[in-house]
């Protein structure tokens, strides 16, 4: 399957148009209608359909967006790491990210390569442990900063120092915002936001069986878009303490008794590193054991 035509693919279905995708390609109409009627006789299916003036895509078409974006990114991923085998003054690490303030280890090891490796570049996927791993075990991330324990028998990993601890965030006028700390039974009556993976995780590991018991109307995978939610009174959100948004509208209390979960580093086993990678995993290694 031809990848130029991969990439015209998901022109036309971001533009939803023929013409508007042929412009910004800079081919003719006509050379754009000829590869996608190709694209269609190869697969034996129809990937677009008219509504109105607009393209769509088909369920097929939706199938297929889904697996040329992962064909392309795993083709420029590998592209990449060829051209970095010869490329001693930077390259490319990609990297999928939990949302966690000890991710500031990996910007400290960064900061010290730049000064080495000024072409040094860096992309992030951020997502909970499930999305990053996948997303590893697919080739396209190099590795990942997760916060829960790795498989041993897939993954390689460095732990890093440190741990977070998990909170309540809520608004100053809240009648739990005059204690100290919270403990379950001041939960049960709440509405609750938080990540699938603190629910279906790390909440279980500080109350047991009695989560079944909470009210979580919601979950986010990023922290500060919850935060909006508790703004506007929707409910409480469970929360690490260093992601608490910086603002007098918004108070964090600490679980009682307290809840920290770990971080760490992991990559498949046996995988085989750019330079630039190898370089960067080493030199992690040396910041943690320092």
């Amino acid at each position: 399957m031809d990848t130029t035509i991969l990439r015209h693919f998901l022109t036309i279905a971001r533009e939803g148009s023929m013409t508007a995708a042929a412009n910004e390609l800079h081919i003719s109409q006509p050379t754009l209608s000829v590869q996608m009627k190709q694209l269609e006789d190869t697969l034996g299916k129809k990937v677009f359909q008219k509504q109105g003036r607009n393209l769509v895509l088909t369920e097929e078409g939706v199938l297929l967006r889904k697996r040329a974006e992962d064909i392309l990114s795993l083709v420029d991923k590998t592209m990449q790491e060829f051209q970095d085998m010869d490329n001693l003054i930077g390259g490319e690490i990609r990297f999928g990210c939990a949302e966690t303030y000890l991710v500031h280890h990996i910007a400290t090891v960064f900061h010290e390569l730049q000064l080495q490796y000024p072409l040094l570049h860096f992309h992030i996927t951020s997502g909970n442990t499930e999305q990053v791993i996948e997303r590893i075990e697919r080739g396209i991330l190099d590795f990942a900063l997760i916060v829960e324990p790795p498989s041993l028998d897939n993954f390689n990993y460095i732990e890093l120092p440190g741990t977070d601890t998990y909170g309540v965030l809520m608004r100053p006028d809240h009648p739990l915002a005059a204690k100290q700390a919270i403990v379950f039974d001041d939960l049960v009556s709440e509405n609750l936001i938080a990540s699938e993976q603190t629910i279906q995780n790390d909440i279980s590991r500080w109350c047991g069986e009695k989560v079944n018991q909470l009210n979580f109307i919601g979950n986010v995978n990023l922290f500060y878009n919850g935060s909006q939610f508790v703004k506007n009174g929707v409910g409480l959100q469970l929360i690490f303490e260093h992601l608490v948004p910086q603002c007098d509208e918004l108070i964090w209390r600490p679980l009682s008794p307290k809840l920290e979960t770990r971080c760490y580093i992991v990559w498949k086993k046996y995988q085989i590193f750019t330079p630039i990678t190898e370089i960067f995993i080493k030199a992690l290694t040396n910041l943690l054991v320092a």
